[in-house]
């Protein structure tokens, strides 16, 4: 039985509901992606303002995204470039310290073909401490800060990013060498890997 087309994916995804008893609401998978981007961005999955609107990273997290990739909101919420696939596709609920982790079953079912619908990806930034076991597993460093910090050791295909959430604010205090090493790195990055698409 031959895969199904990215688009008819997209569309089985955002009709999943395998989680609807276990999620606080209604389900509202939120993703972009088209066959041709070229950058993807996995995060972990949406809070409530993403689960309100419908669209990725459209809160304060997304707006310090951007500004870390040097990327505007029309680049960025063009899925002809760039791929968005969390962990988890829907609000997973508030939990004691935050919003709690992805529900597992989105992975489970849908990562993989996801992905094998995206081959022209030259870039993965895996967003935060989920997307940093999902995709590296035991890859991974014993932190959030050291995983960040090999970041060469995942070249070409990934570089692992602390979560750009508002909550974060100690963390990249403490960590003054991501903004002075890191983002730099990542602007060029996705500059070069965008830039590739215009000259196609």
């Amino acid at each position: 039985m031959p895969a199904a087309p990215l688009s008819d994916l997209i569309t089985q995804v955002r009709q999943c509901r395998q989680c609807a008893d276990l999620l606080p609401h209604e389900p509202r998978p939120v993703l972009q992606a088209e066959s041709s981007a070229r950058i993807l961005i996995a995060g972990q999955a949406p809070g409530t303002r993403v689960h309100q609107t419908g669209i990725p990273w459209n809160d304060p997290s997304g707006e310090r995204l951007r500004r870390w990739m040097a990327v505007p909101p029309d680049i960025f919420y063009d899925p002809r470039r760039i791929a968005i696939i969390p962990a988890g596709f829907c609000y997973p609920g508030k939990g004691p310290s935050g919003d709690l982790p992805p529900r597992p079953e989105c992975a489970e079912l849908w990562l993989q073909p996801l992905l094998a619908n995206l081959p022209e990806i030259q870039l993965t930034l895996l967003i935060g401490q989920y997307a940093h076991k999902l995709h590296l597993g035991s890859r991974r460093g014993n932190s959030v800060a050291e995983t960040v910090r090999n970041g060469a050791t995942y070249a070409p295909n990934y570089l692992p990013l602390p979560h750009p959430s508002p909550r974060n604010r100690l963390w990249l205090r403490r960590n003054p060498w991501f903004d002075r090493e890191v983002v730099p790195q990542l602007q060029q990055r996705c500059a070069l890997v965008l830039g590739s698409l215009q000259q196609d």
